[in-house]
């Protein structure tokens, strides 16, 4: 799953491309390669579909596990925010084999033994970012440009569970540190997949302090107090979708979240409400 999330909306629509789960803070972010892999058991039976529509091509595509997609995402303005905003939201993801491409960059599963998987990823800081005029209550705190980002995930699978811990450096932007730790559940039925998961999201002083610090220029320009915020635990995440399998290529997803900013981020004069719900519906094809 994806951990980095602010709310501006480009970087919105980049973190759910790879969410059809994971540096973003919103679990409503989960990766289209994690959704093929995890859920592909819901896929009615080939001999029920016909496999002619789209010939050789569809056949190549196929053997990258390519899903594109669109749909619209409920969500803060920004991290913290009490403003919200409908987003539309475009997707694209190619798997083959153990390496995953998406609008945020590459990633590759370097160990799979006995249900623990390592996995190591390189690209663009998913939800990265964030622009003063998502709304008035940022003006004068300035803009925190996205950056490149290097990480790892380690997790480890057991029937229906999924248990996992990554961590995530920006390169520019904050420069900051991100970690998750969490569990996911789903369920198969029919041509539905139910899931269910929570999380808790940790950063370093980097992030905290560019995310929800105000220094003595920017509380002079915005009028909010000074506030100095450090590394911790940022927030809490729980969530739950449902993917309805329409067809053998056609899914439809619906999932909904929410976040619990908590220490140096919930008492942060630039949040304006620690409880951050949102939801999100999407229509996608698989080749």
């Amino acid at each position: 799953m994806s951990l980095t999330l602010s709310f501006s909306t480009l970087s919105r629509w980049v973190a759910v491309a790879t969410s059809l789960s994971t540096v973003a803070v919103f679990p409503l972010q989960a990766g289209a390669a994690d959704l093929y892999e995890n859920e592909a058991a819901a896929i009615p039976p080939a001999e029920s579909f016909d496999k002619g529509r789209f010939g050789g091509i569809r056949q190549k595509l196929h053997d990258w596990n390519v899903i594109v997609g669109a749909g619209v995402m409920y969500a803060p303005k920004y991290e913290g925010s009490d403003e919200f905003e409908f987003v539309p939201i475009p997707m694209i993801s190619a798997t083959f084999g153990r390496l995953t491409i998406d609008p945020g960059g590459l990633s590759i599963d370097v160990l799979e033994a006995n249900g623990f998987k390592v996995t190591v990823k390189g690209g663009y800081e998913l939800g990265g970012g964030r622009d003063e005029d998502d709304s008035k209550h940022l003006r004068g705190l300035g803009d925190i440009d996205a950056g490149g980002v290097v990480g790892t995930k380690i997790s480890y699978e057991t029937g229906p569970l999924e248990f996992y811990a990554s961590v995530d450096k920006t390169i520019g932007g904050s420069d900051g540190l991100v970690g998750q730790v969490g569990a996911n559940i789903s369920h198969h039925y029919d041509r539905f997949i139910f899931s269910a998961g929570a999380s808790a999201t940790f950063a370093d002083d980097n992030h905290m302090e560019s995310y929800f610090g105000v220094t003595a220029a920017q509380s002079a320009r915005s009028g909010l107090r000074q506030y100095e915020a450090g590394a911790g635990l940022k927030r809490f995440d729980i969530e739950a979708s449902v993917t309805y399998m329409a067809t053998e290529h056609w899914l439809v997803r619906g999932q909904a979240g929410v976040g619990f900013l908590t220490g140096d981020a919930k008492d942060s004069p630039i949040v304006q409400d620690d409880v951050q719900p949102s939801a999100m519906l999407m229509v996608g094809y698989k080749f």
